[in-house]
């Protein structure tokens, strides 16, 4: 070796030192992905090279990345056989900032848009992230020119380096990293192949640690889809989410405009959230140019679709220089935006094409669409043409979708018409659905705790109001009544009705006759406009705060063609102290059918009253 040079750090490079060493990347294990993406920069360009170029310096060298953990010595080592750097190059790149200049450099860490983003890759940016975590750096360079020697770069970061000749080198570039004493963690092969995996699985060329390639998955969404056999995206999905499932859906994708973007997006086999475990989180990571940006970022894509696996790559993010974040808000803003809209449009294809596929889907992921139906208003109308429930007029385990009840909808019916329950069996078993059935008016069931919330909340479809079946503001009236036995007279029932609420007090807010009966002699409907009875339920259940302890004040509507009412106001001049123990049966009744009975003690005393009547 030849005596080694010495060189004072460029000013300019000594505060980007400083920037980089204390501030500008978040986590010190960053400095291997840098340097991992700079040597396969490196072998791209002598790729290139190889075609245009006639003689190229140790031509039969493999075009791969090698890295060296020594616990021992505490060193990390990382070399790669791409265009290598003459004495001029290892001066221009290493000890000034090339290209851009120093003060433009060092301007663009603060700016938005394309500077920043065309100074990721460059050799000397990257590469001092190797300070935070090192005691001193050695560069051994060779270039691909014919005729050129080695050399030899050294520097501990505080403001100088040297450069000497240094023989028998290969073509690229090798580095030599002395650890920190607080850094000796990136010495362990371990702690290196966990950082491997996180950031560079998909760097274009092998990633060999000592001795052994660490990225054997590729990178999928830039490859052909027609070319890419179901194993293959199941062994990617199982890699990208740390799973052992099959995913149960998958949208392989690209697009240029607005954006380019290639997406892999997963759906799983099961949610999670389904079977009560924890809330997912966001699991589509971010890649820019096959580079790991973010594992998961939380506003690419809404909330609602948390449960969605893979990757997303855009060339088209202007990221900052640590590429830790991206800058430009407004631009992943858009990217999630065609993101969405694609998946949607994915989704409704299934819906029509692959209806079984859909719905299978729909049972364990449609509570996610119900979300972002009642959350998202940007999506809600797309949103609610995928929503499906049970219905009055469908079969067990058959759904139906709003725009189908819409088309099966008779003339003067304005409104449509849902039920909330625990079971598609206790809401027909309950007295809300008679008045309907017998008038044949389609009723959607609702079993999931999010439908009573979801429906309140988009209100309505294709300008048709979305109404509870079981709320005091349905109005069957102008329809035909229901068939049955005479009815109570009409002096008769006023008597009976005022009766009743004289008797029943505080109990009830109203008492009326109602056409929306058929077998039952009395139904319950909540008084509360804003708290249906299936959500006070909920309430009470969870112990919400702000649950109503004390009971409910109902609307009591009266069968009059019912016998048990007819005995009920024939009771009420006979054996007026029957009757009121009747006029209390026929409420609790009522209140049990809607769930709305807190405390059934009274009741039961009141019972063996009435057996002794008997």
């Amino acid at each position: 070796m030849s005596t080694p040079q010495h060189y004072e750090f460029q000013a300019e490079i000594r505060q980007l030192l400083d920037i980089v060493i204390h501030s500008l990347y978040t986590e010190k294990e960053i400095f291997v992905r840098e340097l991992v993406s700079n040597a396969s920069d490196a072998l791209e360009k002598l790729r290139h090279l190889q075609l245009t170029e006639k003689e190229i310096f140790d031509d039969r060298l493999p075009l791969e990345i090698n890295l060296t953990t020594d616990d021992a010595a505490k060193t990390f080592t990382i070399q790669d056989f791409g265009v290598g750097m003459t004495r001029a190059e290892l001066v221009e790149n290493l000890g000034t900032i090339a290209h851009s200049g120093s003060k433009a450099f060092l301007k663009a860490l603060g700016e938005n848009g394309a500077k920043g983003a065309n100074l990721i890759g460059q050799f000397g940016v990257g590469f001092y992230s190797a300070f935070m975590v090192a005691r001193r750096v050695r560069v051994y360079a060779r270039s691909w020119r014919a005729g050129e020697t080695g050399w030899a770069w050294e520097s501990d970061g505080s403001g100088s380096y040297t450069i000497e000749e240094a023989e028998g080198q290969r073509r690229g570039c090798k580095i030599v990293i002395e650890l920190k004493d607080e850094c000796t963690e990136f010495s362990l092969a371990a702690k290196i192949e966990e950082i491997l995996k996180r950031y560079s699985s998909f760097v274009q060329f092998p990633v060999n640690l000592n001795g052994k390639r660490v990225n054997t998955i590729q990178a999928l969404w830039l490859r052909n889809k027609n070319e890419i056999k179901d194993e293959e995206y199941t062994e990617f999905y199982k890699f990208q989410a740390d799973a052992f499932d099959t995913p149960r859906l998958r949208l392989h994708f690209s697009a240029d405009a607005p954006l380019a973007i290639n997406a892999l997006l997963f759906v799983p086999d099961e949610n999670p959230e389904r079977l009560g475990l924890l809330r997912a989180e966001p699991a589509v990571a971010l890649y820019c140019r096959k580079i790991l940006i973010d594992p998961r970022p939380k506003d690419l894509l809404p909330e609602w679709l948390r449960f969605l696996k893979g990757v997303v790559d855009s060339e088209d993010l202007p990221l900052n220089i640590s590429r830790e974040m991206t800058q430009d808000r407004g631009l992943i803003a858009k990217l999630s935006r065609v993101l969405t809209r694609r998946f949607i449009k994915f989704l409704e294809e299934e819906a029509k094409d692959r209806p079984d596929r859909y719905k299978e889907f729909y049972r364990r992921f449609g509570i996610y669409l119900k979300e972002g139906a009642a959350l998202d208003h940007t999506y809600k109308d797309e949103l609610m043409k995928l929503l499906r429930y049970e219905s009055s007029l469908t079969k067990p385990g058959e759904l139906t979708g709003f725009a189908d009840y819409v088309s099966r909808m008779p003339d003067g019916q304005k409104e449509i018409y849902y039920l909330v329950g625990p079971s598609r069996e206790a809401i027909e078993a309950g007295p809300y659905l008679e008045g309907f059935r017998a008038r044949n008016l389609e009723v959607l069931f609702c079993h999931e705790n999010v439908d009573e919330y979801a429906m309140s909340h988009v209100h309505a479809f294709d300008d048709k109001r979305l109404l509870a079946a079981d709320h005091a503001d349905v109005k069957l009236g102008d329809l035909p009544a229901p068939p049955g036995e005479d009815a109570l007279a009409g002096a008769q029932l006023q008597t009976l009705v005022t009766w009743l609420k004289e008797t029943l007090g505080n109990r009830v807010a109203e008492v009326k006759g109602s056409d929306r009966l058929v077998g039952s002699p009395a139904l319950a409907l909540n008084a509360d406009k804003f708290s249906s009875p299936h959500m006070r339920r909920l309430m009470k259940a969870m112990k919400t705060e702000g649950a109503d302890d004390s009971p409910p004040r109902v609307e009591l509507h009266l069968n009059p063609r019912h016998a048990v009412i007819k005995h009920l106001a024939a009771a009420r001049e006979a054996k007026p102290e029957v009757a009121k123990l009747m006029a209390e049966q026929v409420l609790d009744n009522a209140l049990i059918a809607a769930g709305l009975l807190d405390d059934p003690q009274k009741m039961v005393a009141r019972i063996y009253k009435l057996l002794e009547t008997v």
